[in-house]
């Protein structure tokens, strides 16, 4: 079995150490983080499986609640929280950004383990079953799958979807597509224009770069926008 790499996400050392020796010990890699900063830094260089995040990351720090909600809208890797923290209030907020599990301390080393082990198998089946739209090819109907998509172009009575190979045109309006896409992967910009989240390279108020192209944000969507960015 290939070495897997999981992140912990832990502003304390004592409990990062822990943490460290006992995935160690059932055969993980590990990689650190002391805070959100790190964490993010590490997600763009490096291949992590799984990630476990401590929810309160140190004194005027991102609280780890705020990193699984990017960790689920931009890199889709499955996660669980760790914490001492048993408050409903905070523990509905940490629900609400889909974690794998929700662990209080002390945990038990068996219970860690297998919340891991079971994230990480309904994460790949999921992974296995992509959701694709269809699009037009010539006269032919083919399957593209939604992750592949950078950004979507309303033109007239059509749609433009932009990936890394080629442009697929297929007669359709925005609002329709929007009910075919995942919630999750996109966001609209724009009356003409619907972006795949994990591709936005850079951003302004006005427009966001995908590739060699610029995306316009107008004012109607900003807000929108402006939250998930």
């Amino acid at each position: 079995m290939p070495i897997r790499s999981i992140l912990i996400v832990e502003d304390d050392f004592l409990n990062r150490r822990l943490l460290k020796k006992v995935l160690l010990e059932n055969g993980y890699n590990v990689l650190e983080a002391k805070n959100s900063k790190e964490a993010l830094e590490v997600l763009k260089k490096e291949s992590v499986v799984f990630i476990v995040l401590d929810i309160n990351l140190g004194v005027n720090e991102q609280d780890g609640i705020s990193l699984g909600q990017q960790i689920k809208d931009k890199f889709s890797i499955p996660f669980i929280y760790l914490t001492a923290y048993e408050n409903q209030e905070i523990i509905e907020r940490a629900v609400s950004t889909s974690p794998y599990s929700y662990l209080t301390k002390p945990f038990k080393n068996s219970d860690l383990i297998a919340a891991i082990e079971i994230a990480i198998r309904h994460s790949a089946n999921f992974l296995k079953q992509k959701p694709f739209i269809h699009v037009k090819e010539g006269d032919l109907n083919v399957k593209l799958e939604q992750g592949k998509i950078n950004y979507i172009v309303s033109e007239g009575n059509y749609l433009l979807f932009y990936t890394d190979e080629k442009v697929y045109k297929t007669r359709s309006t925005i609002k329709n597509i929007l009910n075919e896409l995942s919630d999750s992967m996109f966001i609209q910009t724009h009356r003409a224009y619907v972006v795949n989240k994990s591709k936005i390279e850079k951003f302004s108020n006005k427009s966001l770069v995908i590739g060699n192209a610029s995306i316009p944000i107008s004012e109607n969507y900003l807000e929108e926008v402006k939250q998930f960015l």
